[in-house]
């Protein structure tokens, strides 16, 4: 098993170094046919939606981020321990457009956890349906 940092994500869904690109769409490749292992975390895959979606760098759309990334989390040989959480963030990325990906994710935790109030000054959360924003 190996680890899998943020670069290697992005190369494959970017393609903006080909042969980097290549090594990396090969690699993920044998990965979805369960031919080799691999894991990483959270922060990378919260890193992979910031930095692409960022207007500093690649600008792409919430449901275009889902698009592309989620395929990749589904592969059979990643080992990734809270995956239902991140596909759901990345539901949510894409449904409201408003949220930043580390604020999708606090929803879709809560979600998992039965949770429906958060305390929080980010009005962000008001627009979410299902959650009760408090400030303390």
């Amino acid at each position: 098993m190996k680890y899998v940092d943020t670069n290697i994500f992005i190369r494959a869904l970017i393609a903006d170094d080909p042969e980097k690109s290549r090594a990396c769409s090969r690699l993920l490749h044998r990965v979805d046919r369960g031919q080799e292992d691999i894991t990483t975390c959270e922060s990378v895959v919260s890193e992979v939606a910031f930095v692409l979606s960022s207007p500093a760098n690649y600008r792409l759309a919430h449901e275009e981020v889902r698009a592309r990334f989620a395929p990749y989390l589904r592969m059979r040989g990643l080992r990734l321990p809270g995956r239902s959480t991140y596909l759901e963030a990345l539901d949510l990325f894409a449904q409201y457009p408003h949220l930043d990906f580390e604020d999708a994710l606090c929803v879709a935790h809560m979600r998992q956890a039965g949770i429906t109030e958060i305390l929080s000054y980010d009005r962000d959360f008001d627009r979410i349906e299902g959650v009760t924003r408090i400030e303390p």
